[in-house]
């Protein structure tokens, strides 16, 4: 392409177009095209990364965020307790493409915790009871037997455990790389001194 930034890459929204690329990759990957790898760093310092659910490519431009939802207590949680920061990616081999983030984390409201909770499987929000995550387990016996009880308390509707909820990641610097022949790869990097800038600086990086 030419150093105008057009074509795939076009646009004045960053979460505009991670959100379009998103929609493209729902047709063409064949599971889960929101599956991002998440990295976060304890109050040593240390990296750790795994891969979660994306849910939600919130709002626009400045007020967007990236949202997943875990449970507090686990490594991931503790780590953003410590350490509020948080970078992820998304790859999708189908389309060649990337998106990288980076920025502060806080924690979602509770109404839309709850609101997003209310959506998922009922197995899955008995798991979110049932499962000390990150935390060492007997055997998978025992967490069955702890989702019975849980289901056992709560044979429908069960309400959003205290521990389990969402975080926000409101990006600092946002990258979008496509792929290209020879690794002559495209890469925009937005950035911006604060969460509540709107004015986005981009810069097309080497690949």
């Amino acid at each position: 392409m030419s150093d105008a930034r057009g074509g795939i890459f076009a646009g004045d929204d960053p979460f505009d177009i991670a959100r379009r690329w998103l929609a493209e990759a729902a047709k063409s990957e064949p599971n889960d095209p929101n599956a991002i790898a998440l990295a976060t760093a304890g109050a040593d310092g240390a990296p750790n990364v795994r891969m979660v659910l994306l849910k939600d490519i919130e709002g626009a431009n400045p007020g967007g965020a990236f949202v997943f939802y875990t449970n507090f207590e686990s490594a991931k949680g503790r780590e953003l307790t410590a350490n509020p920061q948080a970078a992820f990616v998304l790859h999708w081999k189908s389309l060649h493409r990337q998106v990288r983030a980076r920025g502060p984390v806080e924690i979602v409201d509770d109404a839309t915790a709850d609101a997003y909770y209310n959506t998922r499987a009922y197995q899955s929000r008995i798991g979110a009871w049932a499962s000390a995550q990150s935390r060492p387990l007997e055997s998978r016996g025992a967490l069955l037997a702890e989702a019975a009880r849980v289901a056992a308390r709560h044979p429908i509707k069960p309400p959003r455990p205290p521990h389990w909820g969402g975080y926000r990641i409101r990006p600092l610097e946002i990258e979008f790389w496509a792929d290209g022949q020879f690794r002559m790869h495209d890469r925009f990097r937005w950035t911006r001194p604060a969460t509540d800038a709107g004015d986005w600086a981009v810069t097309r990086l080497n690949p």
